[in-house]
């Protein structure tokens, strides 16, 4: 599946969380959404899920994007490292394709508040057929 291929408006759960995709090439993402009160935890800083879940789905939009139409990916493996709080109204996120493989794809993922890098990410994507993903669900 290239760029020009993902249909960036069926994000369910992206939607949900009040993200949206903001640039999307081969081999690269830009998602955010604006900070609403349920996205902060008790000290008053974006709660480390919702930060988590913005750089999954970024990772995740960067990975299939580079690849053949009829196939898609999942979520293998997230790490991230919270470097800073997050106080201010947006969060964008910024993926990049460091390695593809028949199996896998590898992204490396930047989570910002304004200007400031917050949270850094790394993600493994499994690559899966869609038609035999699908039969799979269904059983």
């Amino acid at each position: 599946m290239k760029a020009q291929d993902i249909d960036i408006k069926d994000i369910g759960f992206l939607k949900f969380i009040g993200g949206e995709v903001l640039d999307l090439g081969d081999g690269y993402a830009q998602l955010g959404f604006d900070v609403l009160p349920h996205h902060k935890q008790h000290f008053g800083v974006v709660h480390g899920g919702a930060i988590a879940t913005l750089a999954d789905h970024c990772g995740w939009y960067a990975a299939v994007s580079v690849l053949e139409k009829g196939f898609s990916a999942v979520t293998i493996e997230i790490k991230i490292n919270y470097l800073k709080p997050a106080r201010d109204e947006v969060l964008t996120a910024e993926a990049r394709v460091v390695n593809q493989s028949k199996r896998t794809v590898f992204a490396t993922i930047e989570i910002f508040s304004k200007d400031t890098l917050i949270a850094y990410a790394t993600g493994t994507y499994h690559v899966l057929d869609e038609k035999k993903a699908l039969n799979c669900a269904k059983q």
